[in-house]
């Protein structure tokens, strides 16, 4: 009989456990960024090395290593891989095993003393279930397919996330060199402006100038001093938004190279951008993921209605000095066919087709955002790239200017006004050209990020 048991359950189990006619692909799990790594920024050190030289690539390799937004990003994504697993799980049997063991104790009546004498008895019971899905009409393979498309949303929106630290580092990164470059600017206004006070104090004290020209050099001066220390403190606070933007606040003193001046010219059409977009962007593919995953709701929820059809088969042995050693076996198969359950399947039919209508008013939404942000962009390059070319010309005009006018003061013919207003357009021009490179070069990282690149 025990043999008979074990042959039967060992034929259902071969014949419910045929692999389920969807292949299932394994997805291994993602890697973050830095083994260990837990974003409290430990890794500070060992990211940059104390008066390195970095590359804006560089930068943006520090940040994909230690900005903790990417790291729970990439956790995210494995989290709903996992859940890709729980579906698939439908798929395969459930096995239960479960075992009792009870004791208790029997007063037998002395014969000649009347006092009872207890009796030990014990019992065991063992069980073993198996439970087979053998059909449920498609649900469990509907709810393998919205969770790898919910896992295909996850990675669209890991890559999302590090398009953004991407950009921000960029950005912060030629915002750095532009306090630079401004510094420097004001650095050289300073010296000429002393350089100006010397001569206006030098006319004064042979008699050819009036104490004015020496004040009023005197006063511009202390303007641009001022100048140079906001300067100062606006390099300071662009080191600061650059080691933020790279998960790196405590990081040593480094350099960074100047990419600033070598100009060269983003081609590209807005035609081209704007197909680019629509094909790369990872916010795009996501909504499209996040979409399937709707429909497959909505699929999942109508087959509520549908039967399921399922295979279980038990096996249970008793033993003990109360329980009459058996074995005792079944198997069979059990259809449930729901029947009524108080329109919960209409009503969960009524939400999924809500909810797939929302999350497409969201998709058409987000393209006609991306339409807005490519324009945008595109239109700010162009505005930079010509504000660069009008800002050079001035600078060569403001140079002339300069020159003419301090000779003029050196003379003797020209006025002090005007030698401080050409020296100040001078460094306005100076400024402006170093705005527009930096405005260029932002600009387009913001345009690459707008494409999805």
């Amino acid at each position: 009989m025990k043999r008979t048991a074990i042959a039967g359950i060992t034929a259902l189990m071969a014949v419910l456990l045929v692999a389920p006619t969807q292949a299932r692909s394994e997805t291994p799990a993602i890697q973050p960024p830095v083994p260990g790594t837990t974003g409290n920024n430990t890794g500070d050190n060992a990211a940059i090395t104390p008066g390195e030289k970095l590359t804006v690539d560089q930068c943006v390799q520090v940040a994909l290593r230690n900005s903790p937004n990417i790291l729970a990003a990439y956790h995210t994504v494995n989290a709903t891989r996992s859940r890709v697993g729980q579906a698939w799980s439908g798929y395969y049997p459930q096995i239960t095993l479960a075992g009792t063991f009870t004791t208790r104790d029997i007063i037998v009546p002395g014969s000649s003393t009347f006092i009872g004498i207890p009796n030990r008895q014990d019992g065991y019971i063992g069980s073993a279930e198996l439970k087979q899905n053998i059909t449920d009409f498609g649900k469990t393979g509907t709810q393998v397919s919205i969770r790898q498309k919910d896992l295909d949303a996850s990675r669209e929106d890991l890559r999302d996330s590090t398009g953004l630290i991407v950009f921000n580092v960029k950005s912060a990164y030629y915002g750095l060199l532009r306090t630079e470059k401004s510094r420097d600017v004001l650095r050289e206004t300073v010296a000429l402006f002393e350089k100006q006070l010397e001569v206006a104090r030098g006319f004064f004290e042979a008699g050819e100038r009036s104490k004015f020209d020496v004040t009023k050099a005197e006063v511009e001066l202390s303007n641009q001093k001022l100048n140079l220390v906001r300067a100062e403190n606006a390099l300071r606070t662009a080191r600061v938004t650059l080691n933020n933007a790279m998960g790196v606040p405590k990081a040593p003193e480094y350099t960074i190279e100047d990419t600033l001046l070598s100009f060269q010219k983003y081609a590209i059409t807005f035609e081209e951008a704007y197909d680019r977009a629509f094909l790369n962007r990872p916010d795009i593919r996501s909504a499209a993921a996040k979409r399937e995953s709707a429909e497959g709701s909505l699929s999942l929820a109508r087959k509520g209605h549908l039967p399921t059809l399922s295979g279980n088969a038990n096996y249970t042995r008793t033993a003990g000095t109360y329980h009459l050693e058996s074995d005792n076996w079944s198997v069979g198969v059990t259809l449930t066919v729901p029947f009524f359950s108080g329109f919960l399947t209409t009503h969960q039919v009524g939400e999924a087709k809500e909810n797939l209508l929302s999350v497409k008013a969201n998709e058409e939404a987000l393209r006609q955002n991306v339409l807005l942000t490519v324009q945008q962009v595109y239109i700010k390059l162009q505005e930079a790239e010509e504000r660069l070319g009008v800002a050079e010309l001035t600078v060569k005009q403001a140079e002339e200017n300069y020159e003419l006018a301090h000779a003029r003061y050196e003379e003797g013919v020209g006025s002090p006004i005007e030698e401080t207003d050409a020296l100040v357009n001078l460094s306005n021009a100076r400024l402006n050209v170093v705005a527009a490179l930096a405005d260029y070069k932002v600009a387009e990282a913001e345009l690459q990020n707008a494409m999805g690149e």
